[in-house]
């Protein structure tokens, strides 16, 4: 294969990673607003995972995910978008799925997905979003390195989700023993 040809079929997955990731968390956040108990039924929620104040969290998380579902689907300031999807999964490890092992099957759900949601942010955060986005069209970030993109990626995903957590994880005693 050409190196044309590798280039082309690079970018048609970047798309096609990104028509999955993009829509995908954007209806997590969709949900959240929008769906079953709407942002109040995900501020109780938040308020027992720990997550405090409920309502706050709610509306970050759904804020997080629509913003980062748009920007990932047309391919704009990737890095950070994909950064965002990664503290968001990172998170959901950390306050709910981690004490449930590894496959998402287990009860509870394991980290398995998320796990694999993070691994795709950083792929994605690192190569870019390809010839078919508007980074690409706007020249945006054009001069970033890959190793420049993986450590934005990496750092602000990892850190974001850690500032989260220190300031605001506070789950009750009773959590505490379940993890």
């Amino acid at each position: 294969m050409t190196e044309t040809a590798n280039a082309a079929t690079t970018d048609l997955l970047l798309v096609i990673t990104r028509l999955y990731a993009g829509p995908m968390i954007f209806t997590h956040g969709y949900r959240k607003v929008f769906r079953g108990g709407k942002l109040a039924g995900t501020a109780r929620w938040f308020d027992g995972i720990g997550m405090k104040p409920g309502l706050l969290h709610a509306r970050a998380a759904a804020t997080t995910e629509l913003g980062v579902g748009a920007l990932l689907t047309v391919g704009a300031l990737t890095p950070f978008a994909a950064a965002g999807l990664m503290a968001v999964m990172l998170v959901a490890i950390l306050t709910v799925h981690r004490k449930n092992g590894f496959m998402i099957t287990n009860p509870g759900g394991g980290i398995e997905y998320c796990l694999g949601l993070i691994v795709l942010a950083l792929v994605l955060g690192t190569l870019g979003a390809g010839k078919y986005s508007l980074d690409y069209a706007w020249g945006i970030l054009s001069h970033w390195s890959g190793t420049t993109r993986f450590l934005v990626t990496a750092m602000v995903g990892i850190g974001s989700a850690t500032l989260q957590l220190a300031i605001f994880y506070r789950p009750s005693a009773q959590l505490s023993d379940q993890n």
